[in-house]
C-alpha cells in the first residue's frame, strides 16, 4: 500500500467529498415539478398518444396496405379489411393496444400514405385496460382533438423524413439524357 492509499482509508476521504456534496445541495431549492399543477412543457416531436390522420375532405388516409402492424416491434396494431366496392380495400377495423406499444414511432415511418401519426398528449390514465384498446373510431377522434388544421397539415413535414420533396438530383450531378427514339443528334 502507498502512502497516499494510506491516507484515504485513514481519514475517509471518498466519504467525506460525498458528505460535502451532500451538505452543499442540502439548502438549495428542490427541482421537482409539483405535476397536476405544474406539467412539463412538451417538445415539438413527441411521441404521446395515436392518432388515424384524415385528409382535407375528413376521410382516414389509411388504405389497410399493413406495414405499419408489420413494422411494429411489440405487434400491437390489428387491422382487418375488406374488398369493397369497385374491387378496391377496405379498412373495417384498424385497432392499437396502447399498453404494448413502446412508442417507437416505426409505424409512422412505414406508413407510405401518412396515415398514423403520434400526438403529443401524453396525459391519459385509467383504472381499466378498454380504454387504451384503441378503435378506428377512437383514433380519428384523435386526429380530431390534437391535430388541428395547420398543426396536422406540418406534422410529417416537421418530423418524419425523407419526403418525396428529399429525392432529387442535387445541383451540379452529371445527369443522364433521355434519348428520344428516331431523333438522332
Amino acid at each position: 500500500m502507498t502512502l497516499r492509499e494510506i491516507t484515504r482509508a485513514l481519514f475517509f476521504i471518498e466519504i467525506l467529498k460525498g458528505l460535502a456534496l451532500t451538505l452543499k445541495t442540502m439548502f438549495t431549492p428542490a427541482v421537482t415539478r409539483r405535476y397536476p399543477k405544474v406539467k412539463r412543457p412538451v417538445k415539438p416531436g413527441f411521441r404521446g398518444l395515436h392518432a388515424l390522420a384524415k385528409d382535407e375532405n375528413g376521410r382516414m388516409k389509411c388504405v389497410g396496405c399493413g406495414l405499419c402492424g408489420a413494422y411494429c416491434p411489440s405487434k400491437c396494431i390489428y387491422i382487418y379489411t375488406s374488398e369493397g366496392e369497385d374491387h378496391t380495400k377496405t379498412v373495417d377495423r384498424y385497432e392499437i393496444e396502447v399498453l404494448r406499444c413502446i412508442y417507437c414511432g416505426f409505424c409512422v415511418e412505414a406508413c407510405p400514405f401518412g396515415a398514423i401519426t403520434l400526438s403529443e398528449h401524453y396525459e391519459y390514465s385509467d383504472y381499466s385496460r378498454e380504454p387504451f384498446y384503441m378503435t378506428k373510431e377512437k383514433l380519428l377522434a384523435n386526429w380530431d382533438k390534437y391535430f388541428t388544421r395547420e398543426k396536422g397539415r406540418n406534422y410529417f413535414k416537421k418530423f418524419w423524413r425523407p419526403l418525396s420533396e428529399d429525392f432529387g438530383t442535387p445541383e451540379g450531378q452529371a445527369v443522364f439524357k433521355k434519348r428520344i427514339q428516331g431523333v438522332k443528334e
